[in-house]
């Protein structure tokens, strides 16, 4: 996941430069922002708007970036550590770190999956934006090298294995459909957001349950899923 994912960050480089940041700018982008997305939207409308279009590349970033609260919200209570780590885990909370986190069958490797897929994906990111941005031109498109599916391929990768049940399949066929038909429509990010109140609507009506799911019903956590607590057998 963490080479699949970095092998894109060539193709952010070598389209920053070309939007017209300097090399370290882009390096400041993916150090500081680290969220693909919101990179991509940034330096997508800068290049099509010039620096007049800023404030409108700084908005579509930021919408695309307010995933991520939902995201921390949902894995500040399986994040094991101490103050150090909830310093530090926002920064490393995105898509694939998430995701394979909540595959995990246990606390440990939970908070296991996710520090080492986001600082994994930190790190090859950061190198890969470094090299597009000193090699764009001489790379050329970077479409050419089918960098543009690593990420897709990615992200399939992460959701093939959540699709395990009718309901999670409506979410993401549903969520897929309102993000193509919204794309050519609206800005940058408000697609992605409105994709994800599918899942809410969803999960609040609780339907279509597959046979023989009780809504009702609430899991009873295995030893193994029980976070271990200081002072306590």
């Amino acid at each position: 996941m963490a080479l699949a994912t970095s092998a894109y960050g060539v193709s952010f480089g070598a389209l920053a430069v070309a939007s017209g940041l300097d090399v370290w700018q882009t390096c400041v982008l993916s150090l500081v922002m680290f969220t693909g997305g919101s990179q991509f939207a940034f330096v997508g409308v800068i290049g099509a708007g010039g620096l007049a279009a800023i404030p409108a590349a700084i908005a579509s970033a930021a919408l695309l970036g307010v995933r991520n609260i939902a995201y921390g919200l949902r894995m500040s209570p399986l994040i094991l550590g101490g103050p150090l780590s909830r310093v530090l885990a926002p920064h490393f909370t995105i898509d694939e770190s998430v995701a394979v986190a909540l595959a995990q069958p246990t606390p440990r490797a939970r908070t296991v999956g996710f520090w080492v897929t986001g600082v994994g994906i930190y790190l090859g990111w950061n190198l890969s934006t470094l090299a597009g941005a000193l090699l764009g031109d001489v790379l050329g498109d970077p479409r050419a090298y089918g960098l543009d599916a690593a990420a897709a391929a990615a992200f399939l990768a992460l959701l093939w294995p959540r699709l395990r049940a009718l309901q999670p399949i409506v979410v993401g066929v549903a969520a897929a459909v309102v993000a193509v038909v919204l794309t050519p429509v609206l800005m940058p990010g408000v697609p992605v957001l409105i994709a994800g109140l599918v899942a809410i609507i969803v999960g609040w009506i609780n339907w279509p349950r597959g046979p023989g799911e009780d809504p009702a019903a609430v899991p009873t956590p295995e030893p193994d899923d029980v976070p271990e607590r200081e002072g306590l057998p």
